[in-house]
């Protein structure tokens, strides 16, 4: 069984790849994972993880 790791889309992505990974991850369609990140991000939180995932995320 193939281990999945989370990485950073570099062919999926609108900003930095974030939302793009998540969804190649948990096999979801990316404008679900970043329609749900844009209702997360209207609190300071989302937009602070954000930041921080797109900084420790490696780039497949």
């Amino acid at each position: 069984m193939e281990e999945k790791k989370l990485y950073r889309s570099s062919t999926n992505k609108m900003i930095s790849g974030v939302c793009g990974g998540v969804a190649e991850y948990i096999n979801v369609d990316p404008t679900i994972v970043r329609l749900l990140w844009v209702i997360f991000g209207l609190t300071s939180i989302g937009i602070f993880a954000y930041i921080i995932a797109a900084i420790i995320m490696p780039v497949k």
